[in-house]
């Protein structure tokens, strides 16, 4: 049997358990929050003091090489608290109604501190450190709970990016529950529940910040600064290459190794520069052959410098481009400037002629 206990007046909505979502977009900095028009902030039983609050960090290494395109891994957790609560409404004993709506409200206060639609952006200020990824969608965590997998940004570092620490800002924007308002006025004694019972939550926008820190490694970086020689078909010649160590670390051992690509053709691939300090250069000599039926233009060859770093350990840079061109066959162009010679040369005769007759 049910007894009806009229407790509330309440304005009646629909008949089963409503949850009305009061969605309030909010600035970066919370501003003093406005009371929907729907909610009575006079039948609110508690207010509850406490919000999320994510911390986020980076999983694995944080030390990148200059050049370097990365994956970061972002592990975030819920460190939110409630801090305390506040009863708005005395409930009488024995108010089978306002007791059972007050115990309802309270298991949905505790939920204040659950982030809800978490969506997480990474932002770089310097050009050297680019993020390549948008904006990522993070679920939902509540209270001391960990996210169930990283969340993920590419980001490209410059090949000319200064050694050092690069500050990268994590933007996370969620919402949270502002408050929660139940209420109903039908008793249903046999089952002991509010057959009415509606729920109405209010929730605001939060964003949060927080610096993620990467770091770019001091080590040996190369440059080739200059590069003299004459290469041509069917002959090929010596080719000098001039390395720079442009980074903040030495270098001790270096061997450069020259991949040689059609035209071109060698034995002698290798070159020793021994140890390469900040700043300094080293010529490495390379005796290359080219193809009898190169075609005279700009081409450029690759090459990687072995070396030994400062921890003893053996490393191997990046591809080196070295930057040079084949140039018309001697033979050609000895012809080419005997042709235009002889040219000159019967112009010459013709224009003396023309003069004596002109004379005469």
């Amino acid at each position: 049997m049910m007894r009806m206990i009229k407790k509330r007046n309440i304005k009646k909505r629909n008949p089963t358990v409503i949850v009305t979502l009061f969605m309030m977009l909010l600035s970066i900095v919370p501003v003093e929050a406005i009371v929907p028009e729907n909610f009575d902030i006079s039948e609110n039983y508690y207010t509850v003091y406490g919000e999320p609050e994510i911390n986020a960090t980076l999983i694995g290494d944080n030390q990148y090489s200059r050049g370097d395109t990365v994956t970061l891994s972002i592990e975030m957790m819920n460190k939110g608290t409630i801090s305390g609560f506040e009863t708005e409404n005395e409930v009488d004993m024995g108010d089978y109604v306002d007791e059972i709506l007050q115990q309802s409200e309270m298991e949905y206060e505790s939920q204040a501190t659950t982030a809800v639609g978490i969506l997480a952006t990474l932002k770089s200020d310097d050009p050297d450190v680019k993020v390549k990824s948008g904006a990522q969608q993070a679920g939902s965590l509540k209270q001391g709970k960990q996210s169930p997998s990283p969340t993920k940004f590419t980001i490209e570092i410059n090949k000319n990016a200064s050694a050092g620490t690069y500050p990268l800002t994590l933007e996370l924007s969620y919402q949270y529950q502002n408050n929660v308002q139940v209420g109903g006025d039908e008793f249903d004694s046999a089952t002991g529940i509010v057959t009415n019972k509606e729920v109405g939550i209010w929730y605001e926008n939060k964003t949060q910040t927080q610096t993620i820190n990467i770091e770019v490694k001091k080590e040996p970086y190369f440059e080739v600064s200059n590069v003299t020689g004459n290469l041509y078909p069917n002959e090929g010649g010596i080719l000098r290459v001039t390395y720079k160590n442009t980074g903040e670390e030495p270098a001790k051992d270096a061997t450069v190794r020259l991949s040689a690509a059609d035209p071109f053709s060698t034995t002698d691939d290798q070159a020793y520069l021994g140890t390469l300090n900040p700043g300094e250069e080293a010529v490495a000599v390379f005796n290359l052959d080219v193809d009898e039926t190169a075609t005279p233009k700009p081409y450029s060859l690759n090459s990687e410098i072995l070396y030994e770093d400062a921890d003893g350990h053996d490393q191997i840079s990046d591809s080196i481009k070295i930057n040079t061109q084949v140039l018309p066959s001697e033979k050609k162009l000895l012809g080419y400037q005997l042709g235009t010679c002889i040219i000159f040369m019967i112009l010459a005769v013709w224009f003396v002629v023309l003069r004596k007759k002109k004379q005469e």
